[in-house]
């Protein structure tokens, strides 16, 4: 059986997601489609606003195979360590193919720019590093950087000022790191941006625009377009059963409590806090009474809003830099959901996977777990507190969902 890998966070899953999981099976023809899926907190440094197991539903029905978790320790990470993680469990699932949506649409796009960074690897660093001094964030370096290289030597490189873009760069960047054997496909994103806040087609929507409807307006008829009918139901069931979707707001009082409670030093050491963030930290928590005003307050040239969501996200989690430091490669595969195809590749192929693949965690003990484990318990505080417990139970309790 031949497998295509795609990498998700299902935030939610919508009609898009759907095109790209029919797009993978058809471009690859591949037997299953393995899917690679954040856990509760995603890599803009958000909460998921549905649980993991909610969203391994979502999947399921959507025609996934099989969905696997990736760690923490990667999904709440830059780009490079995000991809770099998320290629590396595909690979230990010997993956044939991985296939991911973009702006380009085209896999020479990707191939030409990374020889050609191959090339100019020290004149980009040495001119993200000038950028950077002036003041810009990493990603904006980066893109002025590569503008000027391209003007350098007149060649014209993939756009990695694009979401979609900047992450598939980075997942073929880590197939050739890695030698894997994977061939990389992938395919033009369809109608709505990344980004976008509102709805641009009367089909296709961006997570973001469907998580703004269902958080400003609660309105449920008017994301229904753009969801699968399964996806649509999951989410309603989700919300009579647990009484909330998970924003950052659900989160503050803890967030805020948690910078009352530390001083300068114990922040330095948490992880992604550099450059003395910690005192602009302590200094606006004191004075602000929501979640967007704190990072309103905070955001500067420098930090992106991605980035400072990152930061707060590790503050919540006690997440140190030692911590991270110790984490190079995920040390298991746990599996989430599967299908009877699923269930088939992994009778036929198990044996060889490169790492051992969990379905009970209590049989396996690892730091990367154990954060893991730390962050669905912190997710779980999202819910109101008569909900709490059935969450906080779910990473010991529930097994893997089968799908038929």
């Amino acid at each position: 059986m031949k497998a295509v890998g795609i990498i998700v966070e299902y935030n939610p899953l919508h009609n898009g997601h759907l095109h790209h999981v029919q797009q993978a099976r058809e471009k690859s023809n591949a037997d299953i489609v393995i899917a690679v899926m954040s856990g509760p907190f995603l890599q803009r440094g958000e909460p998921a606003i549905v649980s993991k197991w909610a969203r391994t539903n979502m999947a399921l029905e959507a025609g996934i195979d099989m969905v696997i978790e990736l760690p923490y320790s990667f999904a709440t990470q830059h780009a490079e360590v995000f991809a770099s993680g998320a290629v590396d469990l595909l690979n230990s699932m010997l993956c044939d193919y991985v296939c991911f949506g973009s702006e380009s649409g085209n896999i020479n796009d990707f191939k030409e720019t990374y020889e050609f960074l191959a090339l100019h690897q020290q004149e980009e660093n040495d001119l993200v590093k000038q950028y950077i001094k002036k003041g810009y964030s990493y990603p904006k370096a980066r893109s002025f950087a590569l503008e000027e290289l391209n003007k350098r030597t007149s060649v014209k490189t993939l756009d990695l000022q694009t979401p979609n873009n900047i992450l598939g760069f980075e997942y073929y960047k880590a197939v050739q790191k890695g030698n894997y054997k994977m061939e990389v496909l992938t395919i033009p994103r369809k109608l709505a941006g990344y980004h976008d806040e509102v709805f641009t087609s009367d089909t296709i929507a961006s997570a973001t625009s469907i998580r703004k409807e269902l958080g400003k307006h609660k309105n449920m008829m008017a994301i229904q377009p753009y969801l699968p009918k399964s996806t649509y139901s999951i989410l309603q069931t989700y919300r009579d059963t647990y009484h909330t979707y998970h924003t950052w707001e659900n989160y503050w009082p803890y967030l805020k409590f948690r910078l009352l409670q530390l001083t300068a030093q114990e922040l330095s050491h948490i992880f992604e806090i550099e450059e003395g963030l910690e005192h602009r930290l302590l200094k606006f928590a004191k004075e602000a009474q929501s979640f967007q005003a704190f990072l309103t307050a905070i955001k500067t040239k420098r930090y992106t809003w991605t980035r400072l969501q990152r930061v707060c996200l590790h503050i919540l989690t006690n997440t140190t830099k030692a911590e991270m430091k110790a984490v190079k490669k995920p040390a298991y595969i746990r599996l989430l959901g599967m299908t009877k195809k699923g269930r088939d590749y992994l009778k036929e192929n198990k044996k060889n996977f490169l790492l051992p693949m969990l379905s009970k965690i209590s049989s396996f003990q690892h730091d990367q777990l154990e954060l893991d484990i730390r962050a669905s318990h912190i997710y779980a505080l999202g819910a109101p507190i008569t909900a709490q417990q059935s969450l906080l139970e779910m990473d010991f309790k529930q097994p893997p969902i089968m799908k038929e």
